[in-house]
């Protein structure tokens, strides 16, 4: 009697077809999963942030940086240097945007290869604090709120809002769980104002007409990751940026958000599906 060996080439194909299908249904649930872990890791990074900012602040009888010139320009150079060193700190990098617009050489990225996943950075020297920025350069993905720096009090931040609307003190900040402190971006520091437009494409490179782009970004589905002034952490939707206290007198009901009477429609169109506040 002759006994069967193996399988046929038909039932063969039949578990490959079986296999393929199986997972063609599965993919978008992996790539959910890892998505979700992603921004897990990025919340993760920037909570550590928060405590990092936070213990400055205490150490320093409340105030954070004050930068390099009367802008607070190139802050990073006042932390440690072991802080400031991308290679060293990976913290400064989201999961989801860990390739440098510049290497290590000052090249930059091709024109088709930046992103908003892609990292700021690697810098090694400004024009305004003269030596290394850290061993290897700085570079990462988080942006601080630059109206937490301590300019002179008769300067304006870059955005053109007077000194003494920032948040200079952490004792004395009110709704800080309103206040964003550090949050996923394309730059190391912001001034947003409600009057900044989102970037019109999504991919578009960040320009110093809107420093609200400069996080207005889709990085997480709609959303992108910031640690606020209290120490919380949580995703926040790239339109509900316009509704939180960047600065003290900050208007969150600007002609940006719904009760400022923005229609849906109106958003950019890489936009317009997403949650409106």
């Amino acid at each position: 009697m002759n006994r069967r060996k193996g399988f046929s080439l038909i039932e063969l194909l039949v578990v490959v077809s079986v296999v393929s299908l199986l997972m063609s249904l599965m993919a978008p649930s992996l790539r959910k999963i890892r998505e979700q872990a992603r921004r897990l890791s990025c919340q993760s990074n920037l909570r550590q942030w928060g405590i990092l900012l936070t213990s400055h602040a205490i150490e320093n009888n409340g105030r954070l940086f004050t930068g390099v010139n009367d802008q607070g320009y190139w802050w990073i150079s006042e932390l440690e240097q072991k802080l400031q060193d991308w290679k060293a700190n990976r913290l400064w990098f989201c999961p989801s945007a860990q390739t440098p617009l510049l290497d290590e050489d000052g090249t930059g990225l091709e024109a088709g290869q930046w992103n908003v996943r892609s990292a700021w950075g690697i810098y090694q020297d400004s024009d305004d604090y003269e030596g290394q920025l850290g061993p290897n350069g700085i570079s990462g993905s988080y942006g601080l709120n630059g109206y937490f720096l301590r300019i002179p009090m008769d300067e304006e931040y870059d955005s053109g809002i007077d000194a003494q609307e920032g948040h200079r003190n952490f004792n004395a900040i009110k709704q800080a769980d309103q206040v964003p402190l550090f949050v996923d971006a394309l730059r190391f520091d912001l001034w947003p104002t409600y009057r900044d437009s989102p970037a019109y494409y999504e991919f578009e490179s960040w320009t110093k007409r809107s420093d609200m782009a400069r996080c207005c970004i889709n990085r997480h589905d709609g959303t992108v990751a910031m640690v606020f002034a209290d120490g919380s952490s949580r995703p926040v939707g790239v339109k509900e940026l316009w509704t939180l206290l960047w600065h003290k007198d900050f208007r969150t009901n600007g002609p940006w958000t719904q009760a400022g009477g923005m229609p849906s429609s109106e958003w950019p169109e890489w936009m317009r599906g997403f949650k409106d506040y």
